[in-house]
């Protein structure tokens, strides 16, 4: 059964933050969107629309608000030619054969629908929906796409689970893994475990993963970004923990800010330019000494979407990321459009950092 996710309101149109919030809570909840509907306030093809959906068979869930939450439940009932009644202070379907404050569930010739009201600034409700496969991501880094196929799948029909490779940027790989079972999981995951020991990475957030570790082991991370405006350091930010192991980010996006913040030299600004590994080798030496954090990474590049140059085109990046005792560096021509490229920079710039100390992340 596929999952088909429908916004109903205004709000889900236009407030990002509000739908993002939304999307978040799905995911979490291990549930695979297969596609999203937007429907405006008072639009007249609504009903037409989940008469057709309700007769699907597929899982759909419906996010409205609190001014239309009663008038879907009112659209249901006439397809499902069903009554509302009171129940939790809201007015949902009789058939609702569950619900909790403003969600429920019900089921309609093997359709299940969860509707769920939520309004700015609200906690989202409980999400009802059942999910009928057990599932596990892992990340992979230094290894391509057709190699991971080629190892994981018969370890896969050994266990019969099913396995999706997603690369995040070159050589850092998230592996979704689903069955039926859990225990069926857990023995895949051990298999492809022994056969890339300091490649593979049990979690579904690689953040809260590095924050668990770094914290576990007392050590800090800082940060010195330039074309990425803070973003690396949001990466960390928007996950509970992270003060434990972020001293903080400096955004020095000015050749001033960068000597006077960081202590890069005037010298290797003028001869290299701000975008070059001189800079960028300087800014992961200048974070660590200013934060006397354990690992820095810094970022350096043109993002576009003008500002390139022949010799150092849209897309150029510098990353150097820094331990006590090393120093990695990488020179990158990425693609895509500004917001891609800076996010391309954060998640390669992850991956070094996860490199650069294998006996601690691996």
């Amino acid at each position: 059964m596929k999952l088909h996710l429908i916004f109903i309101g205004n709000q889900f149109v236009y407030n990002r933050s509000l739908k993002e919030y939304v999307l978040r809570r799905i995911e979490n909840e291990s549930l695979f969107i297969s596609f999203t509907t937007y429907f405006k306030s008072n639009d007249n093809s609504l009903f037409l629309y989940l008469e057709e959906r309700l007769n699907s068979c597929d899982k759909i869930i419906i996010i409205t608000s609190k001014k239309n939450f009663s008038t879907i439940g009112k659209l249901i009932c006439t397809v499902t030619s069903d009554n509302q009644v009171l129940n939790a202070d809201m007015l949902i379907p009789q058939k609702a054969s569950l619900f909790e404050p403003r969600s429920y569930l019900l089921e309609y010739n093997n359709t299940i629908v969860n509707v769920m009201q939520i309004d700015e600034g609200e906690l989202m409700p409980q999400v009802l929906m059942p999910s009928n496969e057990t599932q596990a991501t892992v990340y992979v880094v230094e290894e391509k796409e057709d190699m991971l196929v080629t190892v994981l799948t018969p370890i896969a029909q050994m266990y019969e689970v099913s396995f999706s490779v997603t690369q995040e940027v070159e050589g850092f790989s998230r592996i979704d893994i689903s069955s039926k079972r859990y225990g069926e999981i857990s023995k895949f995951i051990y298999g492809a475990k022994k056969l890339l020991p300091k490649k593979l990475i049990v979690s579904a957030n690689i953040i809260t993963y590095i924050i668990e570790k770094l914290s576990s082991v007392g050590k800090k991370v800082s940060f010195a970004e330039s074309c990425t405006g803070g973003l690396l350091a949001y990466y960390f930010t928007q996950e509970n923990g992270a003060s434990k192991i972020l001293d903080g980010s400096l955004v020095t996006y000015s050749n001033d800010l960068k000597e006077n913040w960081l202590a890069v030299s005037n010298q290797t600004l003028r001869a290299y330019g701000a975008v070059s590994a001189n800079v960028v080798e300087e800014m992961s030496e200048g974070v660590m000494n200013v934060s006397s954090a354990d690992y820095t990474i810094s970022i350096s590049g043109i993002a576009g979407d003008g500002g390139g140059s022949i010799e150092k085109p849209v897309g150029t990046v510098y990353i150097g990321v820094r331990s006590k005792s090393e120093h990695l560096q990488v020179h990158l021509l990425l693609h895509g459009d500004r917001n891609y490229i800076q996010h391309q920079s954060a998640l390669y710039a992850i991956k070094m950092l996860l490199l650069i100390d294998k006996e601690t992340f691996f």
